[in-house]
């Protein structure tokens, strides 16, 4: 199943599009390049996003590679395909584009998958949850400890915020004898809405 929203940064609106396979957030590339443009305009940031598109392909980046075409509801209300890519990828393109707002659409970024995180906390059992806390705490003190500037360190100080917190979870059912995670909570499939 798959999800398709808007998202607002500041008093842009980005499509984004999650796809529950991959657990993964896809963003509309032009609405991005509107923010770091600054241009409520959307063809202005179409002609950018297509010169830049250019551009990088002559240079032989992966970043216009890993752009998917997905249909996302335009203006008009009918949707089309649009180019759309994951954060990582988005990372990767925003760094092409100089634009005061480059840093603040990357800490945007970011947040998505928190706020993802968020959605399921409802779920989760007392254990999991102090776990997921102690993830996210080490994960905040790593990437404040390295002066993390990007995306690409935080992602790193994910993984070890990560392994910190499996490691305790791992240490405290070998004690107890019992696992953390348990099926009680599990969330089925969502249904598709019409």
């Amino acid at each position: 199943m798959t999800d398709n929203s808007l998202a607002v940064f500041e008093n842009y609106k980005i499509r984004r599009h999650y796809d529950e396979q991959t657990e993964t957030w896809y963003f509309s590339v032009v609405d991005i390049m509107a923010v770091l443009l600054q241009q409520s305009d959307y063809q202005t940031a179409r002609k950018y996003w297509n010169k830049l598109k250019e551009r990088l392909k002559k240079e032989g980046s992966e970043s216009v590679t890993n752009c998917h075409q997905l249909k996302m509801e335009a203006g008009d209300g009918k949707k089309y395909l649009t180019d759309a890519a994951d954060p990582k990828t988005l990372l990767r393109l925003i760094q092409s584009v100089p634009s005061p707002k480059a840093e603040p659409i990357k800490l945007w970024l970011a947040k998505v998958g928190y706020e993802r995180l968020q959605n399921m906390r409802d779920h989760m059992n007392e254990a999991e949850l102090i776990f997921t806390a102690l993830a996210e705490l080490s994960t905040r003190q790593i990437a404040e400890s390295v002066d993390a500037t990007g995306m690409v360190e935080n992602a790193d100080a994910g993984k070890k915020g990560g392994k910190i917190a499996k490691k305790a979870r791992l240490e405290l059912e070998s004690k107890t004898g019992k696992s953390v995670i348990t099926s009680e909570n599990y969330l089925p499939p969502a249904k598709k809405q019409r």
